[in-house]
């Protein structure tokens, strides 16, 4: 009985980290916004991630809800829910009209038909409370796992380039704890569901945390400048990814369009370059360290 004790009190420990951690990560995109909000459009930046993450955040309430045991699993994609619903909304304001409608066709087919999808098969077809939760948390996790292709992508570039530029130590340190600290939420409360996503988002943490290490003083940056310069147009991608709880990842990609003048890319990449006068500007979001 003391160890059930003692293992309950730590899930609330780590839930409680857990929260406190994705609380902040949930509010990373806010700079983005309050630029959306401040020239009334959305630039370049793009709907899916936030619309990805909302989508993840009404399943794992789903699934809280449906298991009775998980509040503090309610407490953070309750505020997760609100806060992408706000975000979206704020896109589908200053989008433009193209934008809006591609923005609106992807929330209804994925935060509307498929989650209805999965909540109406879940609750009628599936009868016995026991096997739902499972049923419920297995799709979970498979979805968590399956949107860690992003983060993926950004250790392939890395190691491409040999160089850190889209890879902020500081973000990949910080979620590696988050993930943390939802894996021993999980692993006290006797949850494989919410276990096994932390597990691949913490390996991948410090997968990111390793070649940070190993290509942070490499000398690669001028070779990619060098590429940048090589032509008079050329796009380049920012991305940051973000673990949001239960290792869901949130990818947040802006375009960066080099025109003559060229703009060097440490540049872009270290600085949120403001409107300039020049012939092309930079549009990149950062997250707060």
């Amino acid at each position: 009985m003391g160890v059930m004790v003692s293992h309950h009190l730590l899930a609330i420990i780590f839930g409680i980290l857990g929260n406190a951690i994705s609380f902040l990560v949930f509010l990373a995109p806010v700079p983005t916004f309050y630029r959306i909000y401040k020239n009334k459009s959305t630039e370049s930046f793009q709907s899916l991630p936030y619309q990805v993450s909302l989508f993840s955040c009404m399943l794992w309430l789903y699934y809280a809800l449906t298991k009775q045991d998980a509040l503090l699993l309610i407490t953070i994609n309750s505020f997760g829910c609100v806060v992408e619903t706000i975000y979206i909304a704020m896109f589908f304001t200053y989008a433009t009209r193209e934008k809006k409608i591609s923005a609106m066709k992807l929330f209804f087919t994925m935060n509307v038909a498929f989650f209805s999808l999965i909540l109406m098969v879940t609750h009628f077809a599936v009868k016995s409370p026991s096997l739902q939760v499972s049923v419920i948390g297995w799709i979970c996790v498979a979805i968590s796992v399956s949107v860690f292709a992003a983060p993926l992508m950004i250790v392939a570039r890395v190691i491409k380039t040999k160089s850190v530029e889209f890879m902020p130590f500081t973000l990949s340190f910080f979620l590696t704890i988050s993930a943390v600290m939802w894996f021993a939420y999980g692993l006290f409360l006797h949850d494989i569901c919410i276990a096994i996503p932390n597990v691949v988002g913490f390996i991948l943490g410090l997968v990111q945390m390793l070649l940070y290490g190993v290509y942070r003083n490499s000398g690669e940056k001028l070779d990619i400048e060098k590429k940048v310069n090589s032509s008079s147009e050329q796009q380049q991608l920012k991305t940051i990814v973000v673990i949001t709880p239960l290792g869901v990842s949130e990818v947040h990609p802006v375009d960066v369009t080099v025109m003559e003048p060229v703009i060097p890319l440490s540049y872009i990449v270290h600085h949120e370059e403001k409107p300039s006068t020049g012939a092309g500007h930079g549009h990149v979001e950062t997250a707060p360290s």
